[in-house]
């Protein structure tokens, strides 16, 4: 419960948070003309310059400061900007206490919309005057033919249209035939429920109906878990409860983890409720990002789809959040803020009272747990749409099916390919490893390229002609002799990435079409998209890619999926989460075979068919390996049933930063039940030249592990110099 704002007293003054790592928010004086409220923008002054703040809450248990009013600085003004929701006050608030994060950093990314701070310029067109030019060319007539319908044109539209440049237009304008005329504001349009009526199958129907009744709930929280194999059409589900949301009024979240990826996902929404939905993630442009974030806050953006950052968006009639592909690790953010976009979706459906909708073929083992504890409800579409079947899955033993010296595609492999082209169909070649080589070293003094800057192998990109840092960035094309030794043409590649994947499906398949989806292929998102939709519309015949293939496209021909590497993920025995993501990213792979009219098969090459994740791809048998994954988890108490934190401390000496780990694990408060491990060398000891010592820190899930946190941390010495300390709850990444 939130205390009253103002409270009475001789000086008039609130409370404003900044959009700065701080967690106090900062009293300042209202000038007498000044009506202010909670969420309300203002500008501040903070040391010598102008700030944005917002004008926050305090809770009933929060101690304040008490400043001397006379000391006190006024507002200086308030913005024409729609104010924060108190929703997501609280909902910061939050996500600040529980991933111990400064509350102002979360407040900046509620705030990533910079422009809709600036004043709104209006955006002027052209109009047709009904006056005749004194000269007339075929340029004019063009333009003057698709401007005499009255309507007020862009000058950029218009002149695209009629095939001329601009300077046609802004001469017509100088000779007073148009007319410069400000543009009307456009509107989003808006999603209509009843757009288009999907036919479900019977247990599709069963499954939506359960969506719909808990929107139909109302005010009421409630998470559901929709489980449903590859190709059930989880989608079509799902967009019901969509369509029900929408009918009740209420605005709707779908996150979704490589959104700037998933035009098929909005061409199915356009189809399903007449118009595309508003995308938010780091590709718009921040003009667009500022008519979004005004749109949201308004309530005109009725359905978002966005990566996990849209969770900080200012919904005002906010009803339904849905999580696609909820297992999927992009939903953990690791980059200057710390949070899984995953529980921070459920907590805010949580604080909103509203359902929240997790959906993935293979949930995470967190989600699963959930439903046998009877906190999350459990859906599931045990079959794919329309009685299709699932692929076929066998598994290559490498010990006795190995490929020719120098290759990497087993003759098995090779054949399964062949046979697939030729009856017209697609296949894919899944190697989660960019490049061409993840190592280049001299046969002749046995010299290996590192990075200088992190304790990494440099990655060669022969289509780029690099050798590549994937940690930093670091990058310098190969010598033709080796630094060390001297010896020329001594330098030899060792493994495979997927160019030279493509080098050896190009010798073999010549006639193929080859689509290669990478991060690497592409300068930028509109061309990975571009890729997507050659391989979705049948213009590849073999496409080769890394994970992004498996982020719930829908390939419809299909029939062929090859896992070149099916043991990559299994060695990372510091990852608790190693066996699970591997199954999740081989199924979920495997997964896109067979989705239309071809049969589904899969083949996995592997030198241990014999592993349990291996053993249950090709078995079928998900619940027994999930049943041991979580046993295994119970009894070493370890998420989610136990609670981790890491600290990870870095600087530019080796030493110092030692020191300091060394320092910060002595004032550890001692505790019976929670343990600290380390400090010890992180498994990539140095990035971007910066060396890095972890501790990690192990509770049971009852404990108050962030009371543990603060109170350690007020015991730690301040960082001082280039030294960094990093606190990460529920991490994600242990290297």
């Amino acid at each position: 419960m939130l205390t009253d704002l103002f409270a009475p007293t001789e000086f008039k003054t609130v409370p404003v948070q900044l959009p700065l790592a701080i967690d106090a928010a900062y009293d300042y004086l209202v000038p007498e003309n000044m009506e202010l409220a909670p969420g309300d923008f203002v500008l501040v002054p903070l040391s010598g310059r102008q700030r944005i703040g917002v004008v926050w809450t305090f809770d009933e248990d929060e101690v304040r400061t008490s400043v001397d009013p006379e000391k006190l600085k006024s507002v200086i003004s308030q913005l024409d900007v729609p104010p924060l929701p108190d929703a997501s006050i609280v909902f910061a608030k939050w996500v600040a206490q529980y991933n111990l994060i400064p509350v102002g950093m979360v407040l900046r990314m509620m705030m990533s919309a910079r422009q809709i701070f600036e004043p709104q310029k209006p955006r002027f067109g052209v109009k047709f005057t009904g006056s005749a030019p004194p000269r007339m060319t075929p340029a004019r007539t063009r333009v003057l033919e698709l401007a005499e319908n009255g309507l007020v044109w862009p000058k950029k539209d218009i002149a695209e249209a009629a095939g001329v440049s601009t300077a046609v237009i802004d001469g017509l304008v100088k000779a007073g035939t148009l007319a410069q005329t400000a543009l009307p504001r456009s509107h989003l349009p808006e999603p209509q429920p009843r757009h288009a009526v999907t036919k479900l199958t019977a247990a599709q129907e069963e499954a939506a109906h359960q969506l719909r009744a808990v929107v139909q709930e109302g005010g009421i929280f409630s998470a559901t878990l929709l489980d449903g194999v590859t190709g059930s059409g989880k989608t079509e589900v799902y967009f019901e409860a969509v369509a029900e949301a929408l009918e009740h009024g209420l605005q709707v979240l779908i996150l979704l983890p490589e959104i700037a990826l998933t035009s098929q996902f909005v061409a199915r929404f356009e189809a399903r409720f007449g118009c595309r939905p508003v995308e938010w993630h780091s590709s718009i442009s921040a003009n667009e990002r500022a008519k979004i974030w005004r749109a949201t806050a308004t309530g005109e953006a009725r359905a978002v789809i966005g990566a996990r950052s849209a969770l900080y968006l200012p919904f005002c009639k906010l009803g339904l959040i849905i999580v696609d592909e909820e297992h999927d690790t992009a939903f953990k953010q690791e980059d200057r803020v710390n949070y899984q976009g995953r529980d921070m979706a459920v907590v805010r459906a949580s604080l909103g009272d509203m359902p929240i909708i997790l959906a993935s073929a293979t949930p995470s083992i967190e989600s699963l747990v959930n439903c046998k504890s009877g906190r999350y409800r459990h859906v599931r579409l045990p079959e794919r749409f329309a009685g299709k079947a699932l692929p076929e899955i066998a598994a290559i033993d490498m010990r006795t099916d190995p490929p020719d010296k120098g290759y990497w595609l087993s003759p098995v492999l090779t054949e399964a390919v062949r046979e697939t082209l030729a009856k017209g169909q697609q296949a894919l070649l899944f190697l989660n490893r960019r490049g061409y080589a993840p190592l280049t070293l001299c046969r002749s003094c046995g010299h290996r390229f590192n990075c200088p800057q992190c304790s990494a192998w440099l990655v060669e990109h022969r289509f780029r002609h690099s050798l590549t840092c994937h940690h930093c960035g670091f990058t310098v094309p190969p010598p033709k002799a080796c630094p060390k030794c001297g010896d020329v043409d001594s330098l030899v590649p060792c493994g495979p990435g997927v160019e030279r994947v493509a080098e050896e499906v190009v010798e073999k398949f010549p006639d193929a079409r080859l689509a290669i989806l990478s991060s690497d292929h592409a300068p930028n998102v509109q061309a990975l998209k571009e890729v997507i939709r050659t391989i979705a519309e049948g213009e590849a015949d073999i496409i080769i890619g890394t994970q992004l293939v498996a982020k719930g496209h829908n390939f419809p021909g299909l029939a062929l999926v090859g896992v070149v590497d099916g043991d990559l993920g299994l060695a990372h025995s510091g990852d608790l989460r190693a066996a699970e993501r591997t199954y999740q990213l081989l199924c979920q792979v495997t997964g896109r075979a067979g989705r239309a009219d071809t049969e589904g098969r899969g083949l996995v090459q592997t030198h241990n068919p014999d592993h349990p994740v291996i053993k249950a791809l090709l078995s079928g048998e998900r619940e027994e390996f999930l049943e041991r994954e979580i046993a295994q988890r119970h009894e070493a108490g370890l998420p989610p049933f136990g609670r981790l934190a890491s600290l990870i401390i870095t600087s530019k000496s080796r030493e110092t930063a030692q020191d300091y780990a060394r320092a910060v694990a002595l004032r550890a408060p001692a505790s019976q039940k929670i343990s600290v491990l380390g400090p010890a060398e992180a498994p990539i000891a140095v990035i971007r030249g910066r060396h890095r010592f972890r501790l990690l820190v192990k509770a049971p899930k009852e404990t108050d592990l962030q009371a543990y946190l603060r109170s350690w941390m007020e015991l730690v010495p301040k960082a001082k110099g280039d030294l960094r300390l990093n606190v990460d709850i529920d991490p994600y990444n242990f290297m």
